[in-house]
């Protein structure tokens, strides 16, 4: 993490003194669990409880006692004993550090997702805001980066909007799968540990039981987590690379908004540059560069190795703090995006009528043409106007081939920019349920 791409509940997250809290909840409430089957006495758990509660952890301390034993769970435990005296003695009783480290790593986790889903609602909130305000703009659909067929600049948000509706739905299944608990004991066997502990444990941390846990939770679990911000990564990209393509000189259909006070370039005060698309983008190969970690976390030698602790040292802070700056910064663009509808028309007009051919083509097929035939007609005029040399429909009329099949005002009406747009309507209500 750095401060630059950090926004403060989610980096809070991931801070020492948070971690150090949801270890002691989880020491504390296996320690109320033990209590209510008889296993310490009461008054220890309510010892620890009372002690703890009252604490402020000492991340320097626990770093110096680390320093010493190499080991950041017996670091914490012997800082905690500290702090709660002779009753300490019943703090951890039967259970082994991936109890505490795997059962905190998803809290933490679980509570990331919860921003990030709230992240993903303000972006849907402004594509579905700007969507409808631009229902009914026309605007050149592109394939290859050409000119195609004419669409609208509100289709281009519900597409979005849909992908990222399926992005929340997807986060909100990775929210539950990673949403488990193990208080099991070394090799996950239960030996020293009641089961009921971790059901005791689960329950008083919002988690389920891992079915599982062979010492520690299993990572494909987090693998389909890290998987899932890299999708939605992804798609982040695919409406940043969409705004920085439509803000070129050469299109100039839409732009970030840029502030009074701005400035573009150090050498040139003309500039105006997508950079907080190109920022999103950046950010977005990052985050997605996180899911492969956690793959190769999956395979773990025997019951456990520590193969996986660094990697999700860095990357449970790392990719759930880039993906929520990202997803914010997204929604801003969004929200603030300057259209161009002008521009949009007159992007429209630059083919000379080029983006009608598919319209001429099935045309001439309906009054008997054969298709190869056809496309042969319409693709020769085509080509004229692509050179330059001219208008679309006036090389169509002036083709005798084509107007032995199409009047002019059969071609004239093949010209219509208001068919392309017929099923909008439709389009918006599969989207959003309403038109």
């Amino acid at each position: 993490m750095i401060p630059r791409y950090s926004r403060p509940d989610m980096a809070a997250i991931w801070s020492p003194e948070t971690k150090f809290r949801i270890w002691f909840e989880i020491e504390a409430h296996a320690a109320s669990a033990m209590a209510e089957l008889g296993i310490i006495p009461k008054s220890a758990a309510e010892t620890i409880w009372a002690k703890g509660n009252a604490a402020a952890f000492d991340v320097v301390r626990i770093d110096a006692i680390e320093a010493e034993v190499k080991h950041d769970v017996i670091a914490f435990l012997t800082h905690l004993s500290e702090i709660i005296g002779p009753d300490a003695r019943f703090v951890h009783a039967g259970m082994t550090s991936s109890d505490v480290l795997d059962t905190c790593l998803n809290v933490q986790l679980v509570r990331a997702a919860d921003i990030l889903l709230a992240d993903i609602d303000k972006v849907l909130a402004a594509l579905k805001r700007r969507a409808f305000e631009y229902k009914m703009t026309p605007t050149i659909g592109r394939s290859h980066g050409i000119h195609a067929e004419p669409t609208t600049f509100g289709v281009k948000l519900a597409y979005a909007y849909a992908e990222f509706a399926r992005n929340k739905a997807r986060l909100q299944s990775a929210r539950k799968e990673i949403a488990t608990c193990a208080i099991s004991g070394a090799v996950g066997t239960f030996a020293q540990i009641d089961p009921r502990i971790e059901e005791h444990v689960a329950k008083a941390m919002g988690l389920s039981v891992e079915p599982v846990s062979t010492q520690i939770i299993p990572r494909d679990r987090h693998a389909m987590f890290f998987a899932t911000l890299g999708v939605i990564a992804s798609s982040m990209e695919r409406v940043a690379i969409e705004v920085r393509h439509l803000q070129r000189t050469e299109v100039l259909e839409a732009e970030e908004f840029f502030s009074e006070k701005q400035k573009g370039s150090s050498a040139m005060p003309h500039k105006r540059n997508p950079v907080l698309t190109e920022n999103i983008t950046g950010l977005a190969r990052m985050v997605r560069g996180y899911a492969v970690p956690a793959m190769e976390n999956v395979a773990l030698w025997h019951e456990r190795d520590i193969s996986h602790s660094s990697v999700e040292r860095m990357i449970g802070p790392d990719a759930t703090v880039t993906l929520d700056f990202a997803l914010n910064r997204l929604a801003g663009v969004i929200d603030k995006l300057i259209v161009y509808p002008a521009n949009m028309q007159k992007n429209l007009d630059r083919l000379g009528g080029l983006i009608h051919s598919q319209r001429v083509l099935i045309a001439l097929t309906q009054k008997g043409v054969a298709r190869e035939d056809a496309y042969r007609l319409v693709q020769r005029n085509a080509m004229k106007v692509w050179a330059g040399e001219g208008d679309f429909l006036t090389f169509l009329k002036a083709d005798p081939d084509v107007t032995a099949k199409l009047s002019p005002k059969e071609l004239e009406a093949n010209f219509d920019l208001g068919y392309h747009l017929k099923h909008v309507d439709t389009i918006f209500k599969r989207v959003f349920g309403t038109a």
